[in-house]
């Protein structure tokens, strides 16, 4: 069944509270059905993918490319969401709304986002670092694409999408790990991603880009 899931508000809003850590690790841990070994690959991920971000998107609103800061934004904001770093998640919705807007805040939120995403990336990477994290076995499954369970979940979950049905993300959540087996991280996390951000037809893209 689907359990309720956040709305953007509710993001900003628990963000805003300055209650929260930086990386809420619970919250990442429960989209995944605390798969542990699953989020530190995805907190490995967004390292390699985002870690430089908000740079990005200074760069290109520098160049005047108003769209492709947006997209780089709107991309951080779902790998923010997905492991529980509310504050960068938060930010980045004000910025996308920002840019998209043109608004005048927008250097100064560009600066709280770098700010954030640094805390965010020492965090994460001080979790990683940990020592009970290191000795955590890389159980790198590589279970046959081509088996038919794995085909009909993947059927199923791309039906779910194409339908705009929220019970994509159940599936996403309870079968986290096999299809991060056979889908590769990288893609699991921008299929969940999107869907937790309820944009199913770039979930849906991601996913068949790699079939």
């Amino acid at each position: 069944m689907l359990k309720p899931h956040a709305t953007c508000d509710d993001e900003a809003a628990t963000a805003a509270s300055g209650t929260v850590p930086v990386l809420d690790i619970e919250t990442g841990l429960g989209r995944i059905m605390g798969d542990r070994i699953l989020y530190l690959k995805i907190l490995r991920r967004f390292l390699h993918d985002h870690g430089a971000t908000p740079c990005q998107i200074r760069a290109e609103f520098n160049a005047g490319n108003y769209a492709s800061a947006r997209l780089k934004t709107h991309s951080l904001k779902g790998a923010a969401g997905m492991i529980g770093a509310h504050q960068v998640y938060a930010l980045s919705l004000a910025l996308e709304a920002a840019l998209r807007a043109q608004a005048s805040s927008l250097l100064e939120q560009m600066q709280q986002l770098e700010m954030a995403q640094d805390r965010l990336l020492k965090a994460v990477s001080n979790k990683l670092a940990a020592p009970e994290e290191r000795h955590i076995a890389a159980q790198d499954m590589a279970p046959d694409p081509a088996a038919p369970a794995i085909q009909l979940l993947l059927a199923r979950l791309a039906s779910h999408l194409r339908e705009g049905d929220g019970a994509a993300i159940d599936i996403l959540e309870n079968s986290a790990t096999l299809l991060a087996a056979s889908l590769g991280v990288n893609v699991y996390q921008e299929v969940a991603a999107a869907a937790h951000e309820f944009d199913f037809d770039a979930a849906l893209a991601a996913l068949l880009r790699c079939r």
